[in-house]
């Protein structure tokens, strides 16, 4: 099951989207997706719209926290993270988990702030993010998938320099505008977590990442299980869990993005998630 936050006619609900992605059906009185997460069964209304005749927005507009990430999470990256900082083998021998602030999470079709005031090397990052769906709390890694409610796509846009000369990447990956998500949560009965499913970016239609998510060094069975063998996850928690080679400070030179740049993320059995640069 596809599900998307849309708007239409000014009126704000959660909708089922048909296989096809043509059209949506609202669930009667779910304004938010938090309103599912304790449901045993999601029923769609009998009103179905043309998906062309809404807005889509994030799946979480305003996530209530901000959203968990992944460094170098994929074997692929880890080598070229190599390569740009000069060190060796930067395969991490434990998770490297750090946090990005998200106060409105940007929309498919939506715009990314270039910040180009302040930012030089405006780089992207095609993530699979996974949502909680009810309080996850010393879980083991065989139960760990219990506790999903479903995926999606994320979008690190991320401002290099601010990373780098800060030590730390919150800043530089929580400017406003740098969190598209979507462009819908597809729940796991519709996606397998551990399939070969291709994750790629395109900027201007060219290729620049294309992996798959079986490479992950370490898996969303084991994140889950980790994080909360010390702290409660709730429902509605964002796990992004890291970007594959081919973004834009891995070329030589490098490939920043620009204001008038359409960037796309796509993950199969999700979808795609298209922004355009400001």
């Amino acid at each position: 099951m596809k599900l998307a936050t849309i708007r239409y006619q000014g009126e704000i609900c959660v909708g089922v989207v048909d296989a096809e992605a043509k059209t949506v059906a609202p669930i009667p009185g779910c304004v938010d997706m938090h309103a599912l997460f304790d449901c045993m069964d999601i029923i769609p209304g009998d009103r179905v719209l043309p998906l062309s005749d809404v807005e889509l927005l994030a799946p979480i507009p305003h996530p209530a926290q901000d959203v968990i990430c992944l460094g170098i999470n994929y074997y692929d990256h880890a080598a070229e993270s190599d390569s740009v900082t000069g060190k060796s083998d930067n395969v991490p021998k434990a998770a490297i988990y750090f946090s990005k602030r998200v106060n409105e999470s940007v929309a498919p079709g939506g715009a990314i702030d270039s910040h180009s005031d302040i930012v030089p090397d405006l780089d992207y990052e095609a993530e699979l993010a996974v949502v909680i769906g009810k309080e996850a709390c010393k879980v083991s890694e065989a139960e760990a998938l219990d506790y999903v409610f479903g995926y999606t796509i994320l979008n690190d846009v991320s401002a290099r320099t601010i990373q780098t000369v800060h030590s730390q990447w919150y800043f530089g990956k929580s400017l406003d505008g740098f969190t598209p998500i979507g462009p819908w949560i597809v729940t796991p009965d519709e996606f397998d977590i551990n399939s070969k499913a291709k994750i790629q970016s395109f900027v201007n239609g060219e290729l620049r990442q294309n992996s798959t998510i079986d490479l992950l060094i370490f898996n969303v069975q084991h994140c889950i299980s980790e994080l909360s063998q010390g702290m409660t996850l709730l429902p509605g928690t964002i796990i992004s869990m890291g970007t594959p080679a081919g973004v834009g400070m891995g070329f030589n030179p490098p490939k920043w993005m620009h204001p008038g740049d359409t960037v796309s993320c796509v993950i199969e059995g999700i979808g795609e998630l298209t922004n355009t640069v400001k």
